[in-house]
């Protein structure tokens, strides 16, 4: 189907993948000047009338998600029988690919990963829409590290008839939920469990579940627990292992309750991965039972059991609670005795300093709204023990005194006996900027989210840093910010491209047509019809004149060209002196055209027909006046 174009502007390339619904071709929009993928449904299932309802339905309602981790659909619709359906293109792999390529990726990677994904199926879920086939295969990978989810719905719209073909084929089974294996009520919790399972293969780089079919698989999820994934990869940390194992719980009362949830503590792991955190609540499936009613006896009963003791026990207890009151009366005879020696200790003390200047009363300074570093002197003159009490506070600059703990002008006697405690601004409360230069954005944001700061994002262009990915922050990292500042992020739009002009090719040979998009600094994508060449363009893609990236690749449509005899001197003579209206014809001679020059170097040799445009524009010029 290469070279077909759809809608009258989807012009099909090449392609790109397929599966047992459909075949995916990379395609060019001619009218916006972009890649897209455009997925046709097989012709197997056209005359499936229900089929291709669903179809439709279903890429309808993704339509509507817009998400920078969902891969967006663009347009469906259909021609004769094509049913297809225009998505973002991908330029990058499916995960799976990219596990196939790495093996098991670093935890903190296959976190962040899985952040992105589960953050595209929160936004599908509060649209109310269940994926039901989460698995790495149907995950894109940019070549910036970012994750796409594709396919979402699709699942929905495979009948009883093509189910068994399809699973067969993607190999869903190993990330089915117990609910799905079993054919059971499917929500947005086993979404969760077939995200899990993806989490799972990413830190150890193999499924939890194998077997020599796809029932016994499904049979695995439905009755066995899978080995703890620390337990294959002892460098894991177990917060990670408890996320992971929540997830995949077979009860799905018992896994998370919603895609919010697990981001959060997928959020939470990256600060704090020794775990703790991931709760385990879950709703009681405890059957209904009859139970008598609690009547007054029953509560008189209890009362006198737990409060009264038994008379076979009466003496026992009656020696203990002898024996407790007898205690009783050791602690306090105890506490009377220090009491009396410490007021006896502090008068022996102040009759052998007493000898004039220790012995004299002051009154205690005001030390409030001032600086700490200039009232220490002071207070160590005075004989005053002070005690420092550092506080944050926001109203007060750092290492302002504004609070004592004793009040301006109360009495004291010198003789180092009076303690005061001064409490001293740490000004306000500061945070650290993290670095995050270098990382794509959308983990930068977590990770500042994850420490209340707060952010704003700015974009720019930028020759060293790839597109999405953060180039500076402002303050700079490291820096200390108040507690209620924001943090400006720059992020890259990568480098700034400047747009050429397509060349008019119409009416060129091809290997004009190939010149001139040379020098262009274009490039020359398919000659369509397939076979044909030294033919003249009769067609281009994108159109004359349109501005497109450096690099773009211009499709050209060839008619092959016709070949005559060798014409006479003097009927060549005569033809080209001949005046037409088009100057764009070959090297003229003749008395009656002085100073003629040859065309450009794009003719063909003499006695090569070539099309007549009827202007004398372009790039075939000649001087018929010699001036």
């Amino acid at each position: 189907m290469e070279g077909q174009i759809l809608g009258n502007r989807y012009l099909l390339l090449e392609k790109i993948g397929g599966g047992g619904m459909a075949v995916v071709y990379k395609a060019k929009c001619t009218l916006l000047n972009r890649f897209v993928a455009v997925k046709i449904l097989r012709t197997e299932f056209i005359n499936d009338d229900e089929f291709v309802k669903r179809f439709k339905i279903e890429a309808q309602a993704v339509a509507s998600l817009s998400h920078p981790n969902v891969v967006s659909i663009y347009d469906v619709g259909h021609q004769d029988d094509i049913h297809y359906i225009v998505m973002e293109y991908i330029d990058g792999m499916t995960l799976k690919d990219y596990l196939n390529k790495h093996g098991a990726l670093n935890w903190k990677h296959a976190v962040e990963i899985t952040i992105q994904i589960c953050s595209a199926i929160e936004h599908a879920h509060k649209n109310n829409i269940v994926h039901r086939d989460i698995k790495p295969h149907n995950i894109l990978m940019t070549k910036e590290g970012i994750a796409k989810v594709t396919d979402f719905g699709i699942a929905r719209a495979v009948t009883s008839s093509t189910i068994t073909m399809v699973g067969s084929t993607i190999g869903s089974v190993h990330y089915f939920s117990p609910e799905q294996a079993r054919g059971g009520f499917i929500d947005e919790k086993s979404d969760l469990y077939s995200l899990g399972i993806a989490l799972y293969e990413m830190v150890t780089g193999k499924v939890p579940f194998d077997g020599d079919s796809p029932v016994a698989v499904a049979l695995k999820h439905i009755q066995e627990m899978p080995l703890e994934p620390h337990k294959l990869i002892p460098s894991l940390p177990y917060g990670v292992n408890e996320i992971i194992m929540k997830a995949i719980q077979k009860e799905q009362n018992l896994r998370y309750q919603s895609a919010t949830e697990m981001l959060s503590d997928l959020n939470t792991v990256l600060v704090q991965p020794q775990g703790g955190f991931v709760g385990n609540k879950s709703v009681s499936n405890q059957s209904t039972i009859r139970i008598r009613t609690v009547n007054s006896d029953d509560i008189d009963s209890t009362v006198r059991v737990s409060t009264r003791p038994s008379n076979v026990n009466n003496k026992k207890y009656e020696s203990e609670k002898q024996k407790k009151k007898n205690n009783t009366t050791y602690w306090l005879a105890g506490i009377a005795s220090v009491l009396v020696i410490g007021v006896l200790l502090f008068i022996t003390i102040g009759l052998l300093t007493k000898d004039g200047s220790k012995n004299e009363i002051n009154t205690m300074p005001d030390y409030r709204n001032k600086i700490f570093e200039d009232v220490k002197e002071d207070l160590i003159k005075r004989g005053i023990n002070y005690t420092e009490n550092w506080q944050d506070n926001d109203s007060v600059e750092k290492g302002i005194i504004f609070d004592q703990s004793v009040e301006p002008g109360t009495e004291y006697r010198n003789g180092n006996f009076t303690n005061l405690e001064l409490t001293i601004s740490n000004g306000p409360k500061t945070k650290k900027v993290p670095d995050i230069t270098n990382k794509d954005y959308r983990a930068a944001q977590s990770e500042l989210e994850s420490q209340d700061i707060k952010y704003r994002i700015e974009e720019e262009f930028s020759e060293s840093i790839k597109e999405d990915y953060v180039i500076r922050t402002d303050p700079k990292a490291d820096e200390e910010i108040a507690e209620d500042a924001i943090v400006t992020i720059y992020v890259s739009k990568g480098a700034e491209v400047k747009l050429i002009k397509v060349p008019n090719l119409v009416g060129k040979t091809e290997s004009v047509a190939m010149q001139l998009l040379k020098d262009a600094k274009l490039s020359l994508g398919s000659v369509l019809p397939a076979g044909t060449t030294n033919g003249i363009v009769n067609k281009q893609a994108p159109e004359a004149y349109s501005e497109v990236a450096p690099g773009e690749a211009i499709t050209i449509w060839l008619t092959p060209q016709e070949q005559q005899a060798p014409s006479s001197p003097s009927q060549s003579d005569s033809s080209d002196t001949k005046p037409n209206g088009n100057s764009g014809g070959d090297n003229t001679k003749g008395g009656n055209n002085k100073g003629n020059t040859n065309t450009p170097g794009d003719q063909e040799t003499s006695g090569t027909q070539q099309p007549d445009n009827g202007s004398g524009d372009g790039d075939n010029k000649t001087n018929t006046e010699g001036k």
